[in-house]
């Protein structure tokens, strides 16, 4: 198990990440196993958070660590405010999220899949997906 540490450099933080490709398979591993190791304080985290710029995410599916490559979100419904907390910042900041999306993907396999989300996993993933497009909250 690699678990990394989580950057807070705002300035590395609103980079926008990279495709990932095949040989950043171990950087989706160490990402999924940094979730795990941080299970109590965090529901998502990106790439990005561990100091590796590229599109990869992970997150919880009920007591599932998920990871998503490539992640794009195509559709979203349900508008709504909600503050959110990040590990890489302190405190709460107020948001716009969906309350449904649905998102293309390529999974560990690197396969291409599509899947709808809703509620709070869904409001997961448009955080992590912020931040591979550089966006804070």
């Amino acid at each position: 198990m690699a678990v990394k540490t989580i950057i807070h450099d705002t300035l590395f933080l609103k980079q926008k990440a990279e495709h990932a490709i095949k040989e950043d398979y171990q950087v989706a591993i160490d990402l999924r196993d940094t979730l795990i190791a941080k299970r109590e304080s965090a529901a998502g985290l990106a790439a990005n958070m561990i100091g590796i710029n590229k599109k990869i995410i992970a997150f919880y599916m009920g007591d599932l660590p998920i990871v998503l490559i490539n992640p794009r979100i195509i559709a979203k419904s349900g508008r709504y405010s909600v503050q959110e907390g990040c590990l890489s910042l302190c405190g709460l900041r107020k948001t716009v999220r969906y309350q449904t999306i649905i998102v293309e993907y390529q999974n560990l396999n690197f396969k291409f899949q599509k899947q709808s989300f809703s509620g709070f996993i869904a409001e997961t993933i448009q955080h992590e997906v912020d931040h591979c497009a550089g966006i804070l909250i």
